[in-house]
């Protein structure tokens, strides 16, 4: 058996790692390792930062690219803050060479660059805004998109390749590929590896770490060439175990520590390998989207894409849909306590016109946000919040960019060849297209969509990278059967109603929403007798049937209100101020789905539509919480009940029920 075959062969999931442990010094100690990590905080890069991806740290000062505006931030030991080098095109990850100079992945121009210690860039290779896949010299070897780098001792600069799923390397000006040819999966030598869309990349030992995130796998590449998968497998989960059976989401970025220990940011999720005696893998923090400082387990984030070890062992984070530094340590930690991050929402409008040509045109609403999805109760199947704007169109109709945007997410299309299609853009998403070809499945010829052909020439899969940038009125596909576009209006996580977000030219609705029933039930949903005046119990549930309806739709279309509200009136004046309970201006968590609507609510995917609003809970943006109509502060008699349904440009209907106490 010759040397390759056999190293091919080798147990490499378990005795790997422990080798490489035992390498380091034997300084692993397992949970005595130099921090317990109990603390998740936030460290501002800036006010105006639009995303933060890759991070690098020398000399106490942390490096952090910001792919929006492509810029590389600084912030120095004491806090403060600078930034390095700007003109950079959706700029990823970035590392140190020995000597001082940052190692860029500058994926929207398909380069690498080099910037020095006073902040001048170069390219170092690639060609300018020239995407491909040529090894060879520095100044004519080609990458597609490559958002991955990590720079060895011996100054050998490492490139995840990622839309030509590849790993390549550059040693004395010369650009060659290690591993990877064809998009797949594979552990082998050299072109026989299949990679899918790598991305993070870290040096381990003498060895290269990748997050291969299409593959939610984490592979292993030895400097002859030899890949190996280290963790993960077939199904896509945040699974926890032995090297064998975890399974990872989506890893995005990976570091190690002086330990050993490996830490990787899988979705929303950060993963650590190598904490126990046994190589397990284990979910340090997060585990969905989110924003929240606190203890690791319980803490939230939102696609983070970069990871670097701080110079006392803590764990910093880029944290790039919430746009901010994160750092998980043992306690405060100092620049934390010097700055918090401020999550915003946008909200004035972004965009101004419709998805169709002529873009002045109105059309029929068909959706808006907040609105149920589903059936209550229903054991079999999920139900959940509408997330943002439908707007109808005809099948195969071509849809068109509302607002000129770069891709930031890797992953920013999903569910190819589904009804669900979609495209998430920084600030807008658009659902239910064939992205980037016509109704008969032919591709526009646009490269800006880069397609998976089979045999025959059939898209089987479609990826558009990150760094590629669309203006306002480009083409985006046209209509699959839902023959409605879905927009999603703001930042990921930060989803606000589209309608405040895009203003639609010569969109009207005069027409206030429509109340067809007002139930009240006791606290243990007993439902209050009508006969006559309705007798409140001690604490009352108010439930109220409605629906909206807007200038130009037609008469079946029934649409979630904006706001429920309620007030109690005595001898004819309000004793309290309508009390606005529910409102859908920004995306609730889907959490709160059974707090905003009764059973026997449905929509979407049923014959009918039916809103019943729990008038007396409340669901306001990331917060709701069960609520009554609380009679015990009332003195005895006659009171009217008056509840109130609104829509978003102002419209307001009322409905009276006498109750008494």
């Amino acid at each position: 058996m010759t040397t390759c075959a056999s190293k091919l062969l080798r147990p490499l999931l378990l005795g790997l790692l422990i080798a490489h442990l035992l390498q380091s010094g034997c300084r692993y100690r397992g949970d005595a390792a130099p921090t317990a990590y109990t603390q998740v905080s936030a460290v501002s890069v800036g006010t105006d930062a639009s995303e933060v991806f890759g991070i690098a740290i020398r000399d106490g000062v942390i490096y952090v690219s910001d792919g929006a505006d492509g810029v590389i931030r600084r912030v120095a030991y004491n806090g403060s803050l600078d930034i390095l080098a700007s003109g950079l095109h959706t700029p990823s990850a970035i590392a140190f060479l020995p000597r001082g100079e940052l190692i860029v992945a500058d994926t929207g121009s398909h380069t690498i660059r080099k910037i020095s210690e006073d902040g001048a860039v170069s390219i170092l290779a690639g060609i300018e805004n020239t995407s491909g896949s040529n090894d060879g010299p520095a100044s004519s070897a080609t990458f597609n998109a490559p958002v991955g780098v990590a720079v060895d001792a011996d100054a050998s600069i490492y490139i995840a390749d990622t839309y030509n799923d590849r790993i390549r390397v550059i040693r004395d000006g010369v650009v060659s590929t290690i591993a990877g040819e064809k998009r797949g999966f594979a552990d082998g030598v050299g072109a026989s590896v299949g990679f899918d869309t790598p991305l993070g990349l870290s040096i381990w030992g003498n060895k290269l770490l990748v997050a291969d995130s299409g593959n939610a796998r984490i592979r292993v590449v030895e400097k002859d060439g030899i890949v190996t998968t280290l963790a993960g497998g077939n199904e896509r989960d945040l699974i926890d175990g032995s090297l064998a059976s975890a399974r990872f989401v989506n890893p995005t970025a990976i570091t190690v520590d002086e330990s050993g220990r490996i830490f990787v940011a899988d979705g929303n999720a950060i993963r650590i390998i190598g904490r126990r005696v046994l190589p397990l893998v284990e979910t340090l923090a997060g585990d969905r989207r989110g924003y929240r400082n606190c203890e690791p387990r319980m803490s939230r984030f939102s696609r983070p894409s970069g990871l670097a070890i701080g110079s006392n062992a803590e764990l910093y984070i880029a944290d790039s849909d919430n746009r901010v530094l994160r750092v998980i340590s043992n306690g405060p930690n100092r620049l934390a306590e010097m700055r918090e991050a401020l999550v915003e929402v946008d909200e004035q409008p972004f965009a101004t016109r419709w998805p169709f040509d002529p873009p002045q045109n109105p059309r029929e609403i068909a959706g808006t946000l907040g609105e149920l999805r589903g059936e209550i109760p229903h054991e079999n199947t999920p139900v959940w919040f509408h997330n943002g704007l439908d707007i109808a169109g005809a099948y195969g109709e071509t849809a068109k960019f509302l607002r000129s945007e770069t891709v930031l997410d890797p992953h920013a299309t999903e569910n190819f060849g589904t009804s669900r299609e979609l495209l998430r853009m920084p600030l807008i998403g658009y659902i239910h297209l064939r992205l980037g070809r016509d109704k008969d499945d032919h591709t526009f010829g646009d490269p800006r969509f880069q397609f998976e052909l089979d045999v025959a020439g059939k898209p089987v899969d479609l990826r558009i990278p990150r760094g590629t940038s669309f203006s306002t009125g480009d083409t985006i596909g046209t209509l699959n059967s839902m023959n409605h576009v879905h927009l999603i209006a703001g930042r990921i996580g930060e989803e606000i109603n589209a309608l405040a977000a895009i203003d639609l030219p010569g969109i009207a609705d005069t027409i206030p929403p429509v109340i067809e029933d007002v139930s009240i039930f006791s606290a243990d949903w007993t439902k209050l007798s009508r006969d006559g005046r309705i007798k409140l119990s001690e604490r009352s549930r108010v439930v109220v049937r409605a629906y909206d309806r807007m200038n130009g739709n037609s008469e079946r279309r029934r649409l979630g209100v904006y706001r429920i509200g309620y007030q109690l009136v005595s001898n004819g004046s309000p004793i309290s101020e309508i009390d606005w309970t529910i409102k859908f201006d920004r995306m609730p968590s889907n959490d709160a789905v059974k707090f905003a609507y009764a059973e026997g609510s449905r929509s979407g995917y049923t014959a009918d539509t039916i809103f019943d609003y729990i008038a007396t809970n409340r669901v306001d943006g990331d917060s709701f919480s069960e609520g009554f109509l609380d009679a015990s502060t009332l003195a005895s008699g006659a009171y009217t009940l008056r509840v109130f349904a609104a829509d978003y440009f102002g419209n307001v209907t009322s409905k009276d029920v006498v109750v008494v106490k």
